[in-house]
């Protein structure tokens, strides 16, 4: 049974990595190459250098890719590898088909070339990512300074890398309207990466002082259905010790918590600053989601 849950859920990855690579060059083929947009990463060096050696995107991708690809054999092993070398394949071959079949769909307007190319490269990106595989070229590098800078977020990782091809396309196409349009594009991609990886993840944390600890706790505890820890600590001027309410909570349950506070103890000290992600139950897992 345990062997048809892994198939399945093999499978799954694999169909979801097939969909991540149609999306990607759905962005690039559609919308971002048309536009003379060169979006970062290895898929913007690429439409770089088909202007210079006009042989298909997809193909300069696929050369380049290559010694990526053995750096990831080293670096994660040869099952790592066999994901991303699947998604790396699939993304050319459909980066290539796209451009040369569906060109009569092509969006020829550059604003919407950055928005839209945007958005299907960066949404194709996350779901690969999130099913442990990469699109390969630049997510090979970003994977492992991942693992070096784990505190970076991804798509910000993504971002300074893209910088540096942006500024390749620039001298290459010599026009600064391409330059600024990329940027734009390179921005945008960043945010959708993390949003598809991370999501709304914007929590609260808050700290709680008062003289109704028990009544407090007990309506977060009911009524929002929320952990609750109690810190104990000690006031530096009147040296009295305090039970302290230390509670994580969605963003969304933020005011219903501070309504709960106001209405049992108007006088109460509190604290509320933002959480960027939290782990553990009710959460999400460390070693599930840490992309």
């Amino acid at each position: 049974m345990a062997y048809v849950e892994k198939i399945t859920r093999k499978g799954t990855d694999y169909l979801l990595i097939t969909f991540g690579a149609f999306l990607y060059a759905i962005g690039t083929s559609l919308f971002n190459d048309p536009n003379n947009i060169a979006p970062g990463g290895l898929t913007g060096a690429a439409i770089v250098l088909n202007r210079i050696v006009p042989i298909g995107t997809g193909v300069w991708f696929m050369l380049m890719n290559i010694p990526i690809l053995f750096l990831a054999i080293y670096k994660f092993g040869i099952r790592f590898t066999i994901s991303t070398v699947y998604a790396t394949v699939v993304n050319s071959i459909f980066t290539d088909l796209i451009a040369r079949y569906a060109s009569g769909i092509i969006v020829k307007d550059v604003i919407l070339g950055v928005i839209f190319g945007s958005v299907f490269v960066a949404v194709g990106i996350g779901i690969t990512f999130k099913c442990h595989a990469t699109t390969g070229g630049t997510d090979v590098i970003i994977k492992i300074l991942r693992i070096k800078y784990p505190h970076i977020k991804t798509g910000v990782l993504f971002m300074m890398i893209d910088i540096f091809v942006v500024s390749f396309a620039g001298v290459v196409l010599r026009d600064i309207k391409v330059v600024l349009y990329s940027f734009l594009a390179v921005m945008i991609t960043s945010y959708v990466i993390d949003f598809v990886l991370y999501g709304r993840d914007e929590a609260k944390l808050i700290y709680i002082i008062s003289d109704h600890t028990d009544k407090i706790t007990s309506r977060l505890l009911k009524e929002l259905d929320v952990g609750v820890t109690h810190v104990f600590g000690q006031g530096a001027y009147s040296g009295e010790n305090k039970k302290v309410i230390l509670c994580a909570i969605k963003k969304r349950l933020s005011p219903m918590a501070e309504d709960i506070v106001r209405e049992e103890d108007p006088d109460a000290f509190m604290i509320v600053t933002s959480a960027s992600e939290i782990f553990g139950e009710g959460y999400k897992s460390y070693f599930d989601e840490r992309i």
